[in-house]
């Protein structure tokens, strides 16, 4: 079977729920607390492209501190400036993100990512 992984927040309710959706189905993912264990930018630019995102600002949570404190709402940064912020500030990142070998879903809602399973 494929290396199931999760990006996980465990304080994340969308999250916590995804990990038990994944159980339930008989998974048991990989578990990357990703607040531990921030993403470089270049795995972030990789799991765009697997979300099929065109943009950082997709995988961006613009209610935390950080987006507003660094001005990423300013369309003047580039794709590299987002993704150093997610990278240097991981609560920057939507979450929780499930990849299964060459396909990766955002679970919110969970069910979203029963799709690459």
């Amino acid at each position: 079977m494929t290396d199931v992984v999760i990006y996980h927040n465990p304080k994340c309710s969308k999250s916590r729920q995804t990990l038990q959706l994944l159980r339930d189905q008989g998974i048991e993912p990989r578990v990357v607390e990703y607040l531990d264990a921030p993403l470089s930018a270049a795995r972030l630019q990789g799991l765009l492209k697997l979300l099929g995102m065109a943009s950082a600002r997709q995988l961006m949570r613009t209610g935390e501190d950080e987006y507003r404190d660094l001005h990423l709402a300013d369309a003047g940064k580039s794709e590299a400036e987002l993704l150093a912020a997610m990278a240097a500030h991981p609560r920057l990142m939507e979450r929780p993100v499930v990849v299964n070998g060459g396909r990766a879903a955002l679970g919110r809602p969970p069910e979203n990512v029963l799709g690459i399973l």
